[in-house]
């Protein structure tokens, strides 16, 4: 490869950005063409609408602006909600699972296995166990005297149980990030930390939490942008109920773009929603990043 001098670098970028500009970068710019259309895959003409699908989201007269906004919310309380346990319990896993104790190979491979199944099956798995009539869950509670509790049919049982069995299935993923993380911060700092007399939670306090600290925003960051796209497990285990409570952004995009088939509308919605992440993002990398001295 001496012959190519400086072109070797993006020799081998090539396919990727090929793949890239393919797949990603195209199908943004076309999306962002069909946003400013009335674009209906049942009528033969697409006329130019300019702004109007977006000024139609923040006009409280469009039939389109209520169920997106109510979607966002949905989409908003269950990223509240979630986030928190799937930053914090993976931190605390990895933690443990950091420790030299027999078996320890065996638990990083059980906490992670669930990651790998797809949102089919722990959907419907999850829809069995925590049906009111004949889930294991209620059945279980029942030896101990509980009454039947509507899991997917009542709130706040409803956000309970999505947060619940999302916690449960991507646990393993955040973990093992962090896992990657503790080990690259030096064992001497510990052992330094030992010797002067700190205890664990002070070694964890101004040890493991700074140098983590860029472990933790990469983290925080994807984990806010996949709750923010939860889809499947709405779709799959409440329906969006009871009522529209648990209808996500993303379900609200999906049914407008492929079940009313008006695209246009769909993809301004997507854009809008694409925003909102990118300005949280950049609000969170902004109070997490590293102070320097």
């Amino acid at each position: 490869m001496r012959g190519y001098g400086r072109a070797t670098p993006y020799l081998f970028l090539a396919p990727y950005l090929a793949l890239f500009l393919l797949f990603v970068v195209g199908p943004a710019i076309f999306g962002l063409w069909m946003s400013l259309h009335d674009w209906d895959f049942q009528l033969p003409g697409k006329p130019f609408v300019g702004l109007q699908n977006y000024k139609d989201l923040f006009d409280s007269q469009s039939t389109t602006a209520e169920p997106f906004w109510h979607g966002m919310r949905a989409t908003a309380i269950f990223t509240l909600a979630s986030v928190p346990f799937l930053v914090t319990l993976p931190l605390g896993l990895a933690v443990v699972l950091n420790r030299r104790f027999p078996g320890r190979t065996f638990f990083r491979a059980v906490f992670f296995a669930p990651y790998v199944l797809g949102v089919a099956v722990v959907g419907l798995m999850f829809r069995y166990i925590l049906d009111t009539s004949f889930g294991v869950l209620n059945a279980f509670l029942g030896l101990f005297g509980i009454g039947e509790i509507g899991w997917t049919t009542e709130q706040p049982w409803a956000f309970a149980s999505l947060v619940g069995m999302t916690v449960w299935w991507t646990i393993g993923f955040n973990a093992i990030i962090y896992l990657a993380g503790l080990q690259d911060i030096p064992a001497d700092q510990y052992e330094a930390a030992e010797l002067d007399g700190a205890n664990r939670w002070q070694a964890f306090r101004h040890i493991t939490v700074p140098g983590l600290r860029p472990v933790v925003t990469f983290v925080v960051t994807i984990t806010i942008l996949a709750s923010a796209n939860m889809f499947g497990q709405a779709l799959l285990v409440t329906q969006g109920g009871p009522g529209d409570t648990t209808r996500t952004a993303l379900m609200v995009i999906a049914d407008t773009g492929l079940a009313q088939f008006r695209m246009g509308q769909a993809t301004a919605m997507s854009y809008v929603l694409a925003a909102c992440l990118a300005i949280v993002s950049l609000i969170n990398f902004a109070l997490l990043r590293e102070k320097k001295s």
